[in-house]
Parts: C-alpha cells; structure tokens; sequence
C-alpha cells in the first residue's frame, strides 16, 4: 500500500491501515519506556512553610492616653457606632478602626474575642455618633495606645511580685526619672495618622493626633479624665445642598406659584434669602423637642440646646454644576432674558447650613434642615421656625419627614479650655478649641523616633507621595469628580436637544432677583395670570437627596397631625417596661445625627 491517497482506498484497506499505526505506536511506547530506569523518584516539592503569627507580648511596651482626629465619607458605611450580635448591611465606622488598631497592635483590649468588639482596657470614648450615610470631617475619639517610649532597664528584682507588678505598670505621658532623656514625648513618638493610615480604607482617613488631652473637671469630679464626648463643648455641623436643588424645567410646566405669597417661580430654585431668615431664628437656647426624633427609650425630658451659629453660606467650591443651568430658559426667573432688566442671570451654585451648637438630639440637625427647605420652597413661612421653637403654641411635634442623609457632615468638635470660662474661650460663632493637635507630616512631629534624623518629607503614607493621606484622598476626589463632570455633560447634552420648542423667555418677564415674575402681561401672548394657583397641582418637595418627591395636596406642617407628648410617650413606655417614673431627668444626652 504505497499508495497514500487514502480517498481511493476501502472500507477493509483503511481499518488495516489503522491497525497497523497502532501497532507501531504500541511497539515505540515499550521500547521507550524499557530504557528509562526502573525506580526513578519524582522530583521533591518544596513545602511552603506555614506562617505562624508572632507572638506579640504587651508588658514589653509602654502605653499612653491620646486623642485621635478622623475623617470619613459615611455613604458606604453603616453609621459610626457598632453594636456587638447586630448585623448591618454595611460596615461601620468602629468596626474598621477596630480591626486598624488591632492589626498594628496599637491597642492592648483586655477581653479580646475573634469577631467581637470590646473596648474594656482601652480608656475608649467617641465624641459624636453619626448615623449612618453621615460623614464627618473632625470626629474625635479618645483611646489608650502602645507608645515607643523605651522601657528603662531593671535591676534584679528580689520579690517577684513586685517585678511582675512593674512590668504591668501603666505608661506615663512623659518621662520619669531614670529614663533616657533623649526621649521626647511628641517627636519621638510614634507617627499614629501614618500607621493607621496604611491599614484603613482610604474613605477613612486618620488627619491629627493630639499627645496629651486634658483633664475634664467637673462638680463632682475635679480630676475627671479626658472623654472625647463629655469633654466637648460644641459641635459643628453643616449640610451642603445645590441651588437649583433639583432640575427645573424651560417651559411653562416647570413655572409654579408660591404658596407663601403666590408669586411666580420656576421650580427648583430656592429662596435662599427665605431659608437665611429661618435659620436665624434656630441661634441661642431653645427647646428643640419639634426638631428631633423623640424616643422614649431614652426617658429624657430636657430638650433645650444652645445653638452658637446658624446660617446658610455659599460653599468653598469651584465650578461642579451642569452649564446649561446659566441658561435664560432654566433660570430662577420668568423674563425674557432669565432676569430683570439691568439685573445679572443668577448662576447655580452650592449651599451650606452651618450649626454650631453646644450638642444635639437624635436626628436634630436633619429635621431643622427639613423646615429650612420648605421655607425655601415658598411652601411655609420663615416664621415657622419661631412657632415651631415656642413650645406654649407647639407643645406637640407635628408630623414631617427629616431631610436626606447623605449630604450632612460633622465638621468639627471643639474642646475648650474648662479650666477657662466660657467667656473666655468663646469667639464669634463658637468656642475656640484648645487641644493641642499634631496633624499629618507636621513639623511638631518631624523627627524620627529615637534616631533623631529629620524625616523625608514625601516618602509616603505622610501627606504627599505613594499612600499618604492626600494623594489617597485626591484619588477619592477625582473617581467621583469624573463621575461627576460625565454626567453634568450628559445632562448638558440633553438640555441643547431641543425640538424647535419656543423658549419660556419669550412668553414671561421677570422683575426680582430672586425668582419672582413680573405680575403683568409679557412680550409674548403668555401671560402670569395663566400659570394656575398653587393648589392645583401636586406639591414637589425637596428633602436634600438627588430628586424631588411628589407628595399630592401639600398640607402646611402646622396643620399635620400631632404626636403623642412627650410626657405621655415617657410614661407610657415606663409603664410597659415596667421603669420607675423619674420626674423631670436633665440627661445632656447627645445622640447626633
């Protein structure tokens, strides 16, 4: 069979041919293995040797008491505190500090269990106690840490017990006679923002530490130590929100009428003359009981709060908001040129209610914004906040949803020098702290420990170069400012895809810097008299979230149905959990948004 065109051959001839390649290749397959040897060992492999975690033995190190200074944004995270055999959907604030301190050995916990928090042994406090989507930009916990201050040397010690006492000894802030003078207590110490730094998310970022918080004295207790949430004086917040706060529309649809006092404007934009007015009204001692959420849990019965500031503020920011927004046709006024004659176009920008107040109610910085915006809606008059304040018109709080979560942030805890009076450590707008902090790659801090030599500034984890606290928190900028910048194009993008539709320019005219319409008959055949009364339509509230909600026949807040008193939630949740009724309990309570 020479012939290997193997289309030409049968059935018979190309089963022998099969059979006969097969038989070759048994016979090659023997005869190679036949010349290997008989008892040849595969090749040994390496076994990888199982890391086992170090040994890590406390009473080797000294610890000292500090005060750490934190940032974080709250959206992906379940709020600040966390609570032992209580599942989230999300983590919180605690546990990944936890798990920091933990990893780094910087804490020594005395009941330390796989899985659980327990702060026993850790001299642990927080100032404030965001909920969750909250952010804060200076939370301040207090806790108790390893420091590097060196250990002195001990003589051979004759009682036992006594050396083992020694050993067990907590550290002292500074150093104590016989130790190595070189130590200094700040200097030297360890970097605590960089190393925590490398181990968090980089939505948590550690800005300050302070080396030695004061003593909190108190009535009863001159020698109280320092608590990162009985030691604070004041608390500040603010609440970013965008003006136009929601998009408005650029034809007669998106014109409406004030309920306040009927006059013209186009939804969306808010009066923030209105909403400066309102948030007036909050500054100095009030009863806030119709601005928070109530809980009887609690048994409180003393709501009044000092509140130092409150205001709306055009926010530090530059550019962010979509370009068609400073179009005529989208602006706050009704005119044929989107503002009065000889007047400029108001421009969209973004907002802030600054609070600073001596401390909070449960939910109370979001229900006072909620009230803000209403006013700035036209739907209640900025003397609400007055009624609502006046406890002998109000004494039962009506019913309203708060304000969103996501665009509020602790800004700021103060501590103030309680050795002073308030007279003395008070400025405009609040107490001035006097913590003593020592922030990221701060000159205080500039050498390193024990060597002494000057650190090299930028050589990561401090402020500038690989993982240091600003590069890591531009990253988080940039992601979401992209994210941003792409969808304001594509909004802009949208907003010139129009359909030979006449601009609402033509039809009205303006006369107001502040979205009102001019109330007689404009260049086109439209005029104001067309736009229908307020009630006709179904009310469009902004709560501070990214849309508006419709809410039907809107109902003024003074008209809604009440809650049950105070008093008689106390008495009634006293009575099902069977509590004694205490009379009139002053708890300063502070259960921050």
């Amino acid at each position: 069979m020479t012939n290997n065109d193997y289309t030409q051959w049968s059935n018979e001839q190309l089963v022998e041919r099969v059979t006969m390649l097969e038989q070759q290749l048994r016979q090659q397959t023997s005869s190679i293995t036949a010349a290997l040897p008989r008892h040849s060992s595969p090749i040994p492999q390496k076994k990888k040797k199982q890391q086992t975690e170090r040994y890590f033995d406390p009473s080797r190190y000294h610890t000292r008491f500090i005060a750490l200074k934190l940032a974080y944004l709250g959206q992906t995270y379940n709020g600040f505190e966390h609570h032992n055999n209580n599942t989230t959907p999300l983590p919180t604030i605690e546990e990944e500090l936890w798990k920091a301190l933990n990893k780094t050995k910087l804490i020594f916990p005395t009941n330390y269990k796989e899985g659980e928090i327990d702060w026993e042994g850790c001299d642990y406090s927080k100032c404030g106690r965001t909920d969750r989507g909250v952010s804060a930009f200076g939370q301040v916990i207090g806790i108790r840490v390893r420091s590097a201050r060196p250990r002195k040397e001990k003589k051979m010690a004759v009682d036992n017990d006594a050396a083992a006492a020694d050993d067990l000894e907590p550290a002292k802030e500074h150093l104590s006679k016989g130790e190595d003078s070189s130590w200094h207590h700040m200097t030297s110490e360890l970097p605590y923002p960089r190393i925590l730094n490398r181990v968090l998310p980089p939505t948590i970022r550690i800005l300050a530490w302070c080396p030695s918080p004061p003593s909190s004295p108190s009535p009863n207790d001159p020698n109280s130590p320092f608590s990162a949430r009985f030691s604070c004086r004041e608390r500040r917040y603010r609440y970013f929100f965008t003006q136009p706060c929601y998009t408005p529309a650029s034809n007669t649809t998106g014109l409406r009428r004030r309920r306040v006092d009927g006059k013209v404007v186009r939804d969306g934009w808010l009066d923030i003359e209105a909403m400066q007015e309102a948030a007036t009204y909050y500054e100095g001692a009030h009863d806030f009981r119709n601005f928070c959420k109530l809980d009887p849990g609690k048994q409180i019965e003393n709501f009044e709060r000092v509140m130092f500031k409150s205001s709306i503020e055009e926010a530090d920011t530059e550019g962010g908001l979509p370009s068609f927004l400073s179009q005529s046709e989208f602006g706050p006024h009704a005119g044929s040129d989107g503002g009065v004659e000889g007047g400029e176009m108001e421009k969209p920008k973004v907002y802030c209610f600054r609070l600073h107040g001596s401390a909070f109610l449960w939910h109370q910085v979001r229900h006072m914004v909620a009230i803000l915006f209403l006013v700035g809606q036209g739907l209640e008059h900025p003397t609400i906040v007055r009624d609502m304040l006046d406890i002998s018109k109000t004494p039962t709080k009506p019913m309203y949803e708060m304000a969103d979560d996501a665009p509020l942030v602790l800004w700021d805890c103060i501590f103030p020098d309680l050795n002073r009076t308030d007279n003395e450590t008070m400025k405009q707008g609040g107490h001035e702290d006097s913590l003593e902090w020592v922030y990221v790659d701060e000159p205080k801090q500039a050498l390193e420990p024990l060597s002494g030599k000057a650190k090299f500034e930028g050589n990561g984890d401090g402020r500038f170069g690989p993982g240091g606290l600003q590069d890591v928190l531009w990253a988080e900028w940039r992601r979401n400012k992209i994210n941003e910048v792409l969808a304001g194009s594509l909004l802009d993008v949208v907003a010139r895809q129009t359909s030979g539709r006449e601009p609402v320019g033509k039809q009205l005219n303006s006369n107001s810097h502040h979205g009102e319409a001019q109330d007689h008959e404009c260049n086109g055949n439209e005029n104001m008299d067309e736009v229908p009364p307020f009630e006709t339509y179904s009310a469009k509230l902004f709560d501070g979230g990214n849309t508006a909600r419709l809410k039907g026949e809107y109902v003024p807040v003074l008209d809604r149905p009440r809650q049950e008193s105070i008093e008689v939630q106390n008495k009634k949740y006293a009575e099902r959990k069977g509590l004694e009724v205490k009379s009139k309990r002053n708890v300063d309570i502070d259960v921050d948004d």
